[in-house]
Parts: C-alpha cells; sequence; structure tokens
C-alpha cells in the first residue's frame, strides 16, 4: 500500500471515528425521537401564521402548516397516542415476522441451515451473496429488515468474521438498494401511478409502463453488489477489527459439524416448507384467485402482497415446529411458546423506540412541515433553470436530502413527481429517467437517516452482539456506503442515459417538449 493510499485511508478512519464518537453522544434513539416531536411542535406553532405560496399538489391549494400546539390537537394527540403507536406499521410487520422466526431460531432450524449454507459458500463470495440476497427481499415488502439483516449477522459471525459487517452489508442492500431489484414488485406500479398522473398535466392520455424502469434497476443490481461488495470488505471490515464482540452471543451458531438427526430435522422441515410453498403458488395461480387484485398478483391491494408477513410469520413458524419435535429441540407445545416469547422479549427495546418513533412520524407528518421542505426545495430547482443533465442530478441530490426527513418513497414522490415531471418533459426528458433519477436519491440516503422507521430496529441488531452500539455506530458504519452509492450511482444513470440503453418496457429518455 503506498503512503498515499495509507494516508487517505487514516482520514477515512479518523472522519468516520470522528462521526462516531459525536453521534454516540446523542441521546437514547427514543429520547431523539421525544426531541425531535417537541420541535416539531414547536416550528409548527411558528410557522402556522405564514403564508406559503408554495402549492400542495395533492390537493391544488397552498401549503398550510398546522398548529400542534393548539387544544383541539393536543386533545386529538392525547386521544390518538394508542391508535398511533399500536397503527405504526413497521411495528406490526417486526413482531409478527419475529414470531415465526423466534420459533425457527431457537428450535435450531436457521441455525443448521446456515451452517449447511456455509459450508458451501466461498469465504470471499459470503459479502455478494449476502447482498444478493437482500436486493432480492425488496420483493416481499419489509421481510429484508427482519429476516435478511439479523441473520447476515449471525452468518458472519458463524464465519469467523465481524457481524456488525454482515449487518452494513445487507443493511446497504436492503435498504441503500432498495431501487436496485431485477425482480419487479409492488413498488414499481406504486411509483409508476404518480408519474403517469404527473406526465398527464402536460400531455393528457400519456401512459407511462408499470416496469418503465425495469433494465435500469436490474443493471443497477449488479452495480450496487459490486460497489457494496467493495466497501464492506475493504473498509467497513478493516475499521471493525478494533470492535470488540461483548454482546450476548451464547445462542448463536457456531461453525461445527452438523449432526445426521439435524441434517434429517432440517431436510423434513424444509420439504414441509416448500410444499407450503407451492400450495401457495398454486393458489395463487388463476386469474380468478383470491389473492390477486384485477388479475395481479404484485399490485399492493392484492391479498398476496397484503398477506406477505403473515406468510413470513408461517413459512418460518411451521418448518421451526417441524424441526423442534423432529430434532428433540421441542418436547411440548410449551417449548415452541417460550421460544416465541423470548423472541418478544429481545424485541422490547425496539417496541419502545417505535412507540417514540411512531409519535414522531405522525407529528411531522400532521404539521405539513415535510411537504413544505420537498415543495419548496423542487421549486428551488426549477428556478434554478440548469442544464437537463445536471438537473438530473439536481433531482437526485434533492430526493436524498428530502429522504432524510420523508422516509417513505411513494409520500415524496406524490409531492415531487407533480413538479420534477412535467418540469423535465418542457425540457425534453422522459418521466422514466425523471422517475429513475427519483429513484437513486431516495434509496442512496436510508440508511443514514435515524428518521428511517427501521433504523432502530438495526441498531437493536448490532446492540447483540457490541452492546455500546449508538445511532453514531451505525451511521459511521453506513455513511461510505450512502456516499458512495449517491455518486456512483449518479455517474451509472448518467452513462446509462448517455449509451442510450432503455431504462424499462416502453421507456424512453426524450419528449418532444
Amino acid at each position: 500500500m503506498s503512503e498515499e493510499t495509507s494516508s487517505a485511508n487514516g482520514v477515512v478512519a479518523r472522519f468516520l471515528n470522528t462521526i462516531e464518537r459525536v453521534g454516540n453522544k446523542l441521546p437514547d434513539p427514543a429520547i431523539i425521537f421525544l426531541v425531535a416531536m417537541l420541535i416539531i411542535w414547536l416550528l409548527s406553532w411558528l410557522f402556522s401564521g405564514v403564508n406559503f405560496s408554495a402549492i400542495d399538489p395533492r390537493t391544488g391549494d397552498p401549503i398550510v402548516i398546522k398548529n400542534l400546539l393548539t387544544g383541539d390537537s393536543l386533545a386529538s394527540f392525547l386521544s390518538g397516542m394508542v391508535k398511533t403507536f399500536t397503527g405504526f406499521a413497521p411495528l406490526g410487520v417486526v413482531l409478527v415476522a419475529m414470531l415465526g422466526v423466534g420459533v425457527a431460531e431457537h428450535s435450531g432450524y436457521i441455525n443448521t441451515g446456515i451452517k449447511l449454507m456455509l459450508k458451501r459458500t466461498p469465504k470471499m463470495l459470503l459479502t455478494p451473496m449476502i447482498i444478493l440476497v437482500a436486493i432480492v427481499s425488496h420483493t416481499a415488502t419489509d421481510a429484508g429488515y427482519v429476516l435478511v439483516i439479523p441473520l447476515a449477522g449471525v452468518i458472519y459471525y458463524a464465519m469467523g468474521r465481524h457481524p456488525l459487517a454482515g449487518i452494513a452489508a445487507a443493511f446497504a442492500g436492503v435498504s441503500g438498494g432498495f431501487s436496485a431489484n431485477f425482480i419487479p414488485s409492488g413498488i414499481d406500479p406504486l411509483l409508476q401511478s404518480f408519474t403517469q398522473s404527473s406526465a398527464q398535466i402536460i400531455q393528457e392520455g400519456m401512459q407511462v409502463n408499470p416496469l418503465n424502469n425495469w433494465f435500469f434497476t436490474s443493471a443497477s443490481s449488479l452495480f450496487i453488489i459490486l460497489l457494496g461488495w467493495y466497501i464492506t470488505d475493504k473498509i467497513i471490515e478493516p475499521r471493525l477489527q478494533k470492535t470488540k464482540i461483548d454482546g450476548d452471543t451464547d445462542d448463536l451458531p457456531e461453525f461445527d459439524t452438523v449432526s445426521s438427526k439435524e441434517k434429517v430435522s432440517f431436510y423434513v422441515a424444509t420439504l414441509v416448507m416448500v410444499i407450503g410453498l407451492v400450495l401457495l403458488a398454486w393458489a395463487s395461480w388463476g386469474e380468478d384467485s383470491p389473492m390477486r387484485h384485477d388479475g395481479s398478483l404484485t399490485n399492493f391491494s392484492a391479498p398476496l402482497m397484503q398477506s406477505i408477513v403473515p406468510l413470513i410469520f408461517l413459512l418460518f413458524w411451521i418448518p421451526g415446529a417441524v424441526y423442534g419435535f423432529i430434532a428433540g429441540t421441542f418436547k411440548t407445545s410449551k417449548d415452541m411458546i417460550d421460544a416465541m416469547s423470548k423472541a418478544m422479549g429481545g424485541m422490547a427495546y425496539y417496541i419502545v423506540m417505535a412507540f417514540f418513533c411512531a409519535l414522531f412520524i405522525a407529528a411531522f407528518a400532521q404539521s405539513n412541515l415535510g411537504a413544505l421542505l420537498a415543495i419548496e426545495g423542487a421549486q428551488v430547482l426549477k428556478a434554478m433553470a440548469l442544464p437537463s443533465g445536471v438537473t438530473v442530478i439536481g433531482i437526485v441530490l434533492l430526493t436524498a436530502f428530502v429522504n432524510l426527513f420523508v422516509g417513505s418513497a411513494s409520500a415524496k414522490w406524490a409531492l415531487l413527481a407533480p413538479i420534477f415531471v412535467p418540469m423535465l418533459m418542457q425540457l425534453g426528458i422522459s418521466p422514466d429517467l425523471t422517475q429513475a433519477a427519483y429513484r437513486v436519491g431516495d434509496s442512496s440516503s436510508n440508511i443514514i437517516t435515524p428518521l428511517m422507521p427501521y433504523f432502530p430496529l438495526v441498531v437493536v441488531y448490532c446492540q447483540k452482539y457490541v452492546k455500546d452500539t449508538g445511532i453514531g455506530t451505525l451511521i459511521a458504519m453506513m455513511l461510505p456506503f450512502s456516499i458512495a452509492f449517491l455518486v456512483g450511482w449518479s455517474l451509472f444513470l448518467l452513462a446509462y442515459w448517455g449509451l442510450g440503453i432503455p431504462l424499462g418496457l416502453q421507456a424512453s429518455y426524450g419528449f418532444p417538449g
């Protein structure tokens, strides 16, 4: 290694160490969400009397900031607190999925599967395989957050590598690479619906294919895997060498021999799971299947898509139970219930954080401050009248910034699409390219914002191995991914555009403005 390279690595390490040190001096994440909610209340009071010219594209009226400190607002806050908490979408996803995963984990089914997999996976290919699986998990909505990320930590630990590096790689694939996937998912038609309605502002009756970005997101999968592989193995894991593993790892699998009884139990349990998947596919096959919505399985309203989390529960609970009773780790049904109870016990800290996170996100949405931030930023970009290529990069950067505060991909695009899509159509840029630029920015900063609903959950995963893991630790780990994705993916999009490679089905780059 040259002296210049060593010096550059030292600068990066000191920078990340500073971020980690400063970040970990912040209060507990639950308190941060509480303080952030109080700040939102105060800002809503300060700006509630201000008249803004920004037009909310969802209503056609000027943006109005709602004062959350009025008597009616506070009364509504108190009366709706329980509903706000229990209706917090990530909470149900995590708890229901973890009930099934808990049975599969404590029975030994997952541990045996990991041991068998590690025997067949070359150590050098572990990282790209983890990121690949993380990217594919997007197809099952939020499954990656509750399955792939924690399992990546277990796999790395069993392989003798630092578990936090595995968690970071999986988090980068699940969340940072959210818009990279070669398998179409429900997010494609969801974004397309906003893109199409926005395009029709300029050209009435214009149609946008739901898979208008499919070729680009497929190619992006390989790009994100390679980039994430390099960052994990060359930057993140070397930096973690001095981080001591001091968490509760007694129940984690060791990389040892799998007994014949464990193998038989695993194969029988897996066969049961496969039979279940075949039955599900058979039930979903016909056009009149009750699992479809208007003939589609991938539509967000389709019962199949709405059933992803319960299906995750069943697809882990059933084989976990079968494995446990065959292998002898479960003697009675109470052993299975105890496994589910242990899984819930591990989620106690996350439930506390989720309570305050739910209240903050609800307040932020009700105040309209997020909508104001997104629309004003888009108007500034529009007023700058930059060249088309620079404007595309501007969309990526603005989206990445707004994403630090407004996490939902569809909610942001509902606000930004009616501004960006018509604006760029008048510059001769197609809605397909505008949507692709948005997706790059939306993904890149997911992994560095504590306001992302699943961010606290990833902190909990890390604390299983390193007890004093805090927000700063996770941000410092994920920042190299975020910067590399933002810069590299933007350049990848420009190169894709420059070469004229199709973005997706019936997609184009230009528009006769």
